[in-house]
């Protein structure tokens, strides 16, 4: 079983800064790619940022420039830096895991329950 933990969100003000940190824990797995999701009221789940292990990073149009993800593989961390907030960055903020299961060496996909980040003026 894979375990997502999330933290660091909370409040903010425009233009500062929030940094969400996310722990994978569990057995039998290799990571495949790790990242950030985030879903405003009334909105579709949206890319914040991913990384895959070894490769490269994308992210959403929206956050480009402001956002920059960092992982450890070895450690099974994943953070989102997050600069410039605006008001439209106020969302719940998903963690998200791909694994490989070694003993099946299916894929599965999961999520962390969701961390709210509210940014005011």
């Amino acid at each position: 079983q894979v375990q997502l933990v999330e933290s660091g969100g909370g409040l903010a003000q425009a233009g500062g800064s929030r940094t969400l940190s996310c722990t994978v824990s569990g057995s039998n797995f290799v990571i495949q790619k790790m990242g950030w999701y985030r879903q405003g009221h009334a909105k579709e789940r949206e890319l914040a940022a991913s990384m895959l292990t070894g490769g490269p990073t994308s992210y959403g149009n929206s956050v480009k420039d402001r956002y920059t993800v960092s992982t450890d593989f070895a450690k099974n961390i994943v953070d989102l830096q997050m600069n410039s907030l605006k008001t439209e960055d106020t969302a719940v903020h998903y963690c998200h895991v791909q694994i490989a299961d070694t003993n099946s060496y299916l894929r599965r996909d999961y999520w962390g329950k969701g961390t709210q980040v509210t940014v005011s003026l």
